[in-house]
């Protein structure tokens, strides 16, 4: 693991290393709400030696290693790290012509979105599970019974992963999606002119999202866009189906962004 400051900020990072890698281009993790590397478990490591690439998978202000937050959050959240944070991170710890493909869960694939809309130029494509570009009415549904778990004490284990940082990033993502000022949250305008593959991936039994979430990424993106809903899964594709997702995203790959295997 590694640490890296930015304007006073230190974000944790882990690197891995494949041997013998057929690419030069680099995958780098981005995270879901109340996620941080560990709770990546081992698909990270294994999609990179599956797919012989070199990745990269940090976590964001508020999670893991990384310093906490210092502000309350707004609706605006999701863009801050997508047009602030990230773009430091990317600049910070790649060279201007490294090739980079973003793979993200949940918020870290709405992250990803908006990164490739912004900054099509630095990136050579993007992969998605579970992200969102509006927020839906099964959204909130499903954070209800993650707050009356985390109040239970079932979610105890978080701690383990954000320490002292845990409560305040449990209720800055519970209480965001939940705000008024959220309601009408809708990003499918902000992500149309991107230009880069995209590989939108999602659980058929996704408690925080519906199949329009999916269809709505491949309607609004101008670019090349394949969308595909993973049966009888829930919110974690590379959890719950890790065999079929890397499947899915290795076959996209040899489709989209012509690598040699």
């Amino acid at each position: 693991m590694g640490l890296i400051k930015l304007n006073g900020v230190r974000l944790n990072f882990e690197s891995i290393r494949v041997d013998e890698p057929i690419s030069d281009t680099i995958l780098l993790f981005l995270h879901e709400a109340l996620g941080s590397i560990p709770q990546w478990r081992n698909f990270p490591i294994t999609l990179c030696k599956q797919l012989k690439m070199n990745g990269i998978v940090y976590e964001r202000q508020g999670h893991g290693h990384s310093d906490p937050l210092i502000n309350e959050r707004n609706k605006d959240y999701l863009h801050e790290y997508a047009l602030q944070e990230l773009p430091q991170f990317i600049e910070a710890l790649f060279s201007s012509d490294q090739k980079i493909i973003l793979v993200g869960h949940s918020d870290g694939g709405t992250i990803a979105l908006l990164y490739a809309a912004a900054f099509p130029k630095k990136i050579q494509g993007v992969i998605t599970m579970a992200a969102h570009v509006i927020n839906e009415p099964e959204t909130i549904a499903g954070i209800l019974p993650a707050v009356q778990a985390y109040q239970s004490g079932k979610l105890s284990k978080l701690q383990d992963f954000h320490g002292e940082k845990t409560e305040f990033l449990f209720y800055a993502w519970a209480n965001t999606w939940n705000s008024a000022e959220f309601k009408d949250w809708d990003i499918t305008k902000e992500i149309s002119n991107s230009v880069v593959p995209i590989l939108a991936l999602q659980g058929s039994k996704d408690q925080y999202g519906t199949l329009q979430q999916l269809n709505l990424i491949q309607e609004n993106i101008s670019g090349d866009c394949e969308i595909q809903l993973i049966p009888d899964c829930g919110h974690h594709p590379h959890l719950e189906k890790m065999n079929l997702t890397i499947e899915l995203i290795h076959n996209w790959l040899n489709r989209k962004i012509a690598l040699e295997y």
